[in-house]
């Protein structure tokens, strides 16, 4: 866990620590409160040095090591299977290899040469395994303690001040990420003089945020967190191996979520999953449960017992003996379309899978926010596209918005706050909807909608709501620069006519037809035609409007081109790529295009 965010205000008397070229510069005369001073190799500043080292662990189903990272991309090889991985979420893509079975020996192997990071946020080039032991074999083992303390970040940007022996300031600096102030508080001198600037924020591990308004707050709130939870210092991902487990996690997961099916059972080396297809398993708070099929039902009872990684779940249904044992909790796996209980006795293995969230109930009826709520919740957010049948952006010029994790909220304008709230449900057209209230004073009001969320990244929040009134769609975009355009920065209409695209990805309701547009080249002209060519020419016409959020194509009766005549929600926008995404208005399909620039 390594975020963004502070408010520090450093003094130093070396002007050789002065290299860092995100540090800004300014001389001013002021009294430095010297009980506020940051000493090199206090516990303070121990604290904060290894709150802002690199975390190593959440690569650790790759290198076996919480005390380094990997550089990506990488290439691994598992099981002859060759994988590219350029994003951490290819952590879990390995994980699941290596759990579709038990009686398997997964080997990963590692294609060098590869770039490690170390603690200090050296960078090493490794050529072979024998050169990367020799930095393994320097890491503790698993869940094994260490230095790094993982359940705290510290909120950016971080600004501290130098005085020298006459409580003049000879510089100020600004850090804007745990690199910078870990290299700072490594380079502290016993002489160097360095004041903070209070308040700090730091974000635990479950997303609150905690203030410190002196050096003692800050130390003890560090010192709390670096034992309030998991490291996470596991050799699989996303620390799904229950270390952290309840039964009464289990049981609300179970109960919350109906209409289980049996996705793997494994009983003395058979696969029995195929003889329980039409089954459906529900489980009561009281205890018993039913399996269901059309055919058939069947009464029994469960019962959990045990915490973490030795949690049991005793099965008992009488006229269904495959099932029937003392079963030990392996994992609670969920996302945003379904959940997995993970139970394992020996060699045995049984596993229930549902199509149920986070938040419990089916067919998408629960939501999981967390990535939303995560950016949501951290540093300033403008809004730079505001689109009501005409572009009102304009309205909101000048306001910064906060979201606070309690549900509430500010926008701050030049001598006026005007405080809401904020909430999230499931979403009309999408997954999820974000809920705002500031307010029935202009501009305020119109943001009091139930909006969809079309995008979330640390950079951009895209969010849509179709009118109950008059059915039209209204937009609006959160950034972090206010400068931006509501495209993340490029312009559709500008990106599309620069250069030749082809379709690298068209998924109908889910299945994939990408095939169907192999060896087309889409080029779109100024004038509002678009040109489709493999080997003959399609002619059509595209309009971006709404701000640039919808991209409106008509080929015409050309088949396969026909299937893109739509009005098309603007999902993303690079200078290499645009993604579109439809939701049917008649029975509520999602089709999704992606074109990638020649």
């Amino acid at each position: 866990m390594k975020s963004p965010f502070i408010n520090l205000s450093l003094l130093i008397l070396g002007l050789s620590l002065l290299l860092t070229s995100c540090r800004e510069e300014e001389s001013v005369l002021i009294e430095g409160p010297q009980e506020e001073t940051l000493k090199a190799n206090s516990n303070v500043a121990n604290l904060l040095q290894n709150t802002t080292s690199n975390d190593g662990s959440d690569d650790n189903i790759i290198d076996n090591a919480s005390c380094i990272s990997i550089e990506l991309p990488v290439t691994v090889q598992i099981d002859g299977l060759e994988i590219v991985v350029d994003d951490p979420n290819d952590f879990q893509t390995i994980e699941d290899i290596f759990d579709e079975f038990d009686d398997d020996d997964d080997v990963l192997d590692i294609i060098f040469p590869i770039t490690i990071v170390l603690n200090d946020f050296t960078e090493v080039v490794i050529t072979g395994m024998d050169s990367l032991e020799v930095f393994t074999d320097d890491c503790n083992g698993e869940n094994e303690y260490d230095d790094d303390i993982e359940c705290a970040d510290i909120k950016y940007p971080v600004t501290a001040s130098l005085f020298n022996s006459n409580n003049e300031v000879i510089d100020t600096i600004t850090f804007s990420n745990d690199q910078e102030l870990y290299e700072f508080i490594d380079d502290l001198d016993e002489n160097d003089i360095v004041n903070i600037n209070f308040p700090i924020a730091i974000i635990l591990f479950d997303g609150t945020e905690a203030q410190a308004s002196n050096l003692q707050m800050l130390e003890t709130i560090l010192e709390d967190a670096r034992d309030d939870c998991d490291e996470d210092d596991d050799n699989d991902y996303n620390d799904d191996d229950c270390d952290n487990c309840t039964t009464d996690q289990l049981s609300d997961v179970l109960v919350a979520c109906s209409d289980w099916g049996v996705d793997k059972l494994e009983r003395n080396d058979q696969d029995l999953e195929d003889l329980y297809l039409a089954y459906q398993f529900n489980f009561a708070n009281d205890g018993t449960l039913t399996a269901e099929s059309d055919t058939d039902m069947f009464s029994g009872t469960w019962e959990t017992d045990g915490s973490g990684n030795n949690i049991s779940v005793i099965i008992n249904i009488p006229n269904l003996s495959d099932f029937n044992a003392t079963w030990n909790l392996h994992e609670i796996d969920q996302n945003a379309s379904e959940s997995d209980v993970d139970l394992r006795m020996g060699d045995d293995r049984l596993r229930f899978r549902t199509t149920c969230n986070n938040n419990g109930g089916n067919d998408n009826t629960g939501i999981d926010d967390s990535a939303l709520v995560q950016e949501l919740t951290t540093g300033d957010w403008y809004i730079t596209n505001y689109f009501d049948d005409v572009d009102e952006t304009a309205s909101f010029s000048s306001l910064v918005f906060n979201f606070a994790t309690d549900g509430t909220a500010t926008a701050n304008g030049v001598g006026m706050t005007t405080n809401g709230t904020w909430s999230t449900s499931a979403g009309d057209e999408t997954l999820l909807e974000l809920n705002l209230n500031f307010g029935l004073t202009p501009p305020f009001d119109v943001l009091e909608e139930d909006w969809d969320v079309l995008e979330v990244t640390n950079e951009i929040i895209r969010l849509k709501d179709i009118s109950g009134g008059d059915g039209t769609t209204d937009f609006l975009t959160f950034e972090r620069n206010p400068a931006s355009n509501g495209n993340g920065g490029s312009d559709l209409s500008s990106v599309l006519v620069d250069g030749s695209w082809t379709v690298s990805s068209y998924l109908e309701d889910g299945n994939d037809q990408t095939n169907d547009y192999e060896g087309f080249t889409i080029v779109f002209d100024a004038d509002g035609s678009v040109t489709a060519t493999n080997g003959s020419i399609t002619n059509g016409t595209w309009s971006a409007q709404n701000g640039d959020n919808k991209l409106v194509l008509d080929f015409g009766v050309t088949i396969p081109l026909d299937e893109f005549n739509d009005d098309w929600d603007v999902i993303a926008v690079s200078d290499t790529q645009i993604e579109l995404r439809d939701v049917s208005g008649g029975n509520g399909t999602t089709d999704t295009l992606i074109f990638t620039k020649q």
